[in-house]
C-alpha cells in the first residue's frame, strides 16, 4: 500500500511540475501575416458572385455598351430568393456586378441614366443594389460590390473626366448600399465600344490610368474593413484562372510592387504566389456554375454537376483559397432550377463527406513539440480549437505527429491547417498509413496555409494516420487535423 501511495504522488507530482513548467515564448511570426480583415475573410471559405445586367436579356457576356435600358426587364426578379439559396448550401455571402463593363448600373445612380432607373423594372423605381443588400442583411449574408473600371458605355472613358465619374459611383455604392465586406476591381479594360456614339476602340495604360492608389484610399476611408480585390490586391488577388482552382503550391505571400489590374503573363505567378512574397494577399478563386458568367438558356444543359462542383471545392478551398461560385439569375431575375438542384446536391457531397472528423477522439502523439510544453502538445492539432496548434522548437523544421483514431476506420480525406496568423510555413508534407503492421504512404503536398485538403487516390482502411512535415520555412504550426 505505501508503495502504491509513493508511486501516486510521484506521478502527481510530475503532473502538477509539468502544469507549473513556465511555457515557452510563441513562435514569432514569419512574415509578412494576414491582418485580422484578412484572417475573417478566409475563414469564410466560400460565397457567391451574382453578375446580372443587360447581358442576361442580349445573350452577351460582354455588353457593348449600347444597349437601351428598356432591355433590363425581370419581370419575376426577387433578390431574396437568391440569398435564400445561398444561404441553404453554406455560403457566406455575395459579391453583386453593381455595373459590368457595358456600363448599366443595377441602382439608381445620380451620376447617369444609364441605368435601372430608366428601365421598365419597377416603372424606373427599382434599385437592386438596395434589395440585394437589404436582403442580405435580412438572412445573415455578408454582401459585397463590383464596379467594373472598364466602361464600353460612357463618352469621357479614357480621360480624367472619366474617373471622376468612376470613383463618385464607388462612393455612391459605399455610402448608401453598406456594409460591405469586399470589393471587385476587375482586370479587363480598355478596347472597342459604344462611348457614348463614338464607336471605336480606345486603349488606356493601365500601368498608370487608373490612379488605384487614389481609389483605394477612398475605400480605406469609408470603408476601412473591406477588402479590395484585383490582380494584385492590395488585399486579395485573383488566382490567375476562371477554371477553378488554386495553384499547388499555393503561397498567401506575393511581391505585388509592380502588378497591377489587367497585367499580361502573370497568370502563373498569380496562381501560385511566392513564397518570399512581401506581401500577404491570398488567392481567390473565380468561377462560374456555368459556361457563361451571365444566364443564357441555351446553357440550361450545361450547369456544373454536384461532383465537379465538390472537385472545385477540394482545388480552391482545399489548397487554402477562397471560393467566389458565380450563379447568375435568369431573365425572370431568379436562379434557374437546374442550378439550385446543382448546388444542392453539391452541399450534401460535402456534408455527407466531412461532418464526421475521426480525428476528434483520436489519440495524438509526435516526435517532439515546443519546449514539451502541453501549450503546444499534438493534441492541440485535434482539439477542434482554432486559437491553439502543435508546434516544435525554433530549430525544429520538420517533424511528424501521429493519430490514433482508436479501431480501424476507412479515411479518404485528410485536411491539415496552418496556424496562419504567424504566417504561412510549410513547404512540404506527407501523409502515411499504418497498414499491415508497415507505415505505407498514402499522399503528399506542397503548402499547407488555412486549409490543405488531401484526397487519397482510393479509400484505406486504418488505425493510425501520420502526418510528416517534410520541409518548413520555421518551425510549424499546426493547428487542426482532419481525417474523413
Amino acid at each position: 500500500m505505501k508503495k502504491a501511495t509513493s508511486f501516486f504522488l510521484f506521478i502527481l507530482s510530475i503532473y502538477f511540475y509539468s502544469c507549473s513548467n513556465e511555457a515557452p515564448p510563441a513562435p514569432a511570426g514569419i512574415f509578412p501575416v494576414p491582418n485580422e480583415t484578412q484572417l475573417k475573410w478566409q475563414d469564410l471559405e466560400q460565397y457567391a458572385f451574382i453578375h446580372f445586367t443587360t447581358n442576361t436579356f442580349t445573350g452577351k457576356e460582354w455588353g457593348y455598351g449600347d444597349e437601351k435600358p428598356a432591355i433590363f426587364d425581370p419581370t419575376g426578379c426577387d433578390p431574396e430568393q437568391w440569398v435564400v439559396a445561398l444561404k441553404e448550401v453554406g455560403l457566406k455571402g455575395l459579391v453583386l456586378t453593381c455595373k459590368h463593363h457595358d456600363g448599366f448600373c443595377l441602382w439608381p445612380s445620380k451620376y447617369t441614366e444609364h441605368s435601372i432607373k430608366n428601365s421598365p423594372y419597377k416603372n424606373g423605381r427599382g434599385d437592386l443594389v438596395k434589395e440585394v443588400s437589404e436582403a442580405c442583411k435580412k438572412h445573415n449574408l455578408i454582401f459585397g460590390i463590383y464596379l467594373s473600371p472598364w466602361d464600353r458605355n460612357r463618352s469621357d472613358y479614357g480621360t480624367p473626366e472619366y474617373l471622376a465619374y468612376y470613383r463618385n459611383q464607388l462612393r455612391e455604392l459605399i455610402e448608401n448600399y453598406g456594409p460591405v465586406f469586399e470589393i471587385w476591381f476587375d482586370g479587363a479594360n480598355g478596347g472597342d465600344g459604344y462611348y457614348g456614339g463614338a464607336r471605336e476602340t480606345r486603349k488606356i495604360d493601365n500601368t498608370v490610368y487608373y490612379d488605384w492608389k487614389n481609389t483605394h484610399s477612398i475605400v480605406r476611408e469609408l470603408v476601412p474593413q473591406a477588402l479590395m480585390f484585383s490582380d494584385s490586391g492590395p488585399d486579395i488577388r485573383w488566382c490567375g484562372n476562371e477554371r477553378g482552382h488554386a495553384g499547388d503550391p499555393n503561397w498567401n505571400t506575393i511581391n505585388n510592387d509592380t502588378l497591377h489590374p489587367g497585367k499580361a503573363g502573370i497568370e502563373k505567378l498569380l496562381n501560385h504566389g511566392s513564397e518570399d512574397g512581401t506581401s500577404w494577399i491570398p488567392a481567390e478563386v473565380d468561377v462560374s456554375i456555368r459556361p457563361g458568367w451571365f444566364y443564357h438558356p441555351e446553357e440550361d444543359d450545361k450547369v456544373r454537376t454536384p461532383e465537379n462542383l465538390f472537385k472545385i471545392y477540394l482545388e480552391s478551398v482545399g489548397r487554402g483559397s477562397n471560393l467566389i461560385l458565380n450563379i447568375p439569375p435568369d431573365q425572370r431575375g431568379l436562379f434557374h432550377e437546374k442550378d439550385i438542384e446543382s448546388l444542392k446536391g453539391w452541399k450534401t457531397m460535402i456534408d455527407e463527406t466531412f461532418s464526421v472528423n475521426l480525428a476528434v477522439n483520436a489519440k495524438a502523439k509526435a516526435d517532439s513539440h515546443r519546449g514539451k510544453h502541453r501549450l503546444y502538445a499534438p493534441d492541440k492539432a485535434i482539439d477542434n480549437d482554432p486559437e491553439t496548434y502543435w508546434a516544435t522548437d525554433d530549430t525544429v523544421t520538420a517533424g511528424s505527429i501521429e493519430l490514433d483514431l482508436g479501431k480501424i476506420q476507412k479515411v479518404t480525406y485528410i485536411s491539415v491547417q496552418e496556424y496562419i496568423k504567424l504566417g504561412q510555413r510549410v513547404k512540404s508534407f506527407s501523409v502515411d498509413a499504418l497498414t499491415d503492421g508497415n507505415w505505407q504512404p498514402i499522399a503528399e503536398g506542397s503548402t499547407i496555409g488555412r486549409k490543405r485538403i488531401l484526397a487519397l487516390e482510393s479509400p484505406i482502411e486504418t488505425q493510425k494516420i501520420r502526418i510528416n512535415i517534410k520541409d518548413s520555412k520555421a518551425c510549424p504550426t499546426i493547428s487542426n487535423i482532419g481525417v474523413f
